[in-house]
């Protein structure tokens, strides 16, 4: 059974002093393929080292792009350097991109302006999107989902469509995602016992357009709630989203690896 982690960040800090570790831990968890999502032009850099470098022990992809709390640090203009880093045929996709309203790290208009730009840089380049979506706490002074979905939807030429990172919407987000052609992919607090509407969306999503994330070295899983999360702790996510569908892991787990394949395979050359 092979299992496939579609967004983590074993480049940041959390993990300087136990990467090798980390990954090890992952390949004997069954967890062979990775996808490092970059957060600005540094990490952008830094995850495709780490994809060219790879081992036989996990495959790992990269992405490149700038998260909507960095938004500010590109405020006169995303550098075309960037786009060439996200342009290239070893880039799996374009991301972490989107909107956050619940921190507001960066002003709204320059995450939409930056969302925007890279929105753009997909189309061009031909790659799918890793969108980062966060509401206010107050969907009404904040509403990220309907906001991105508007902006996505105006992009016709995206046409390899992207994934909703990191889920945290309802069953009516998820329907307007899919709706554009857009996976989700689930996370550690699917496994909450007070998550009722992400469980729902959970067994909501067709399975043909589910995918599995840590987010590591955040969100943790339920039984390592608080602390530090890392791709090797995934298979607790996957056990869950088998249990509230009623299907087994290694069906799941052959799913997520399919959709996968199919969304950011198309430039790259799989070693798995």
């Amino acid at each position: 059974m092979k299992l496939f982690d579609s967004h983590c960040h074993l480049d940041m800090e959390a993990f300087h002093d136990d990467r090798d570790e980390v990954i090890s831990r992952a390949s004997e968890a069954g967890v062979v393929r990775l996808l490092l999502a970059a957060c600005d032009e540094a990490s952008s850099i830094e995850v495709l080292r780490m994809a060219r470098n790879s081992d036989e022990r996990v495959e790992i992809w990269a992405s490149s792009g700038v998260h909507p709390h960095e938004a500010s640090s590109v405020k006169q203009g995303l550098p075309p350097s960037l786009e060439a880093l996200a342009s290239n045929d070893e880039t799996a996709a374009i991301g972490e991109i989107g909107l956050d309203y619940y921190y507001d790290n960066s002003p709204r208009e320059i995450q939409r302006a930056a969302f925007e730009l890279q929105l753009e840089w997909a189309a061009r380049a031909d790659k799918p999107v890793l969108v980062h979506l966060r509401n206010a706490p107050l969907r009404e002074s904040g509403d990220a989902y309907g906001e991105a979905m508007s902006m996505i939807k105006n992009h016709p030429a995206l046409e390899r469509g992207g994934v909703i990172h990191c889920f945290s919407g309802d069953v009516g987000d998820a329907r307007t995602a899919l709706d554009i052609g857009f996976y989700i992919s689930f996370a550690g607090p699917v496994t909450y016992p007070k998550a009722a509407d992400l469980r729902s969306a959970a067994a909501f999503v067709p399975l043909d357009r589910i995918l599995c994330e840590t987010d590591s070295p955040y969100l943790a899983p339920l039984s390592r709630r608080g602390r530090r999360n890392e791709p090797a702790l995934i298979r607790e996510t996957y056990m869950k989203i088998a249990e509230l569908r009623g299907i087994s892991l290694e069906s799941l787990a052959k799913e997520v690896w399919r959709n996968g394949e199919r969304l950011f395979h198309t430039n790259l050359q799989s070693r798995a």
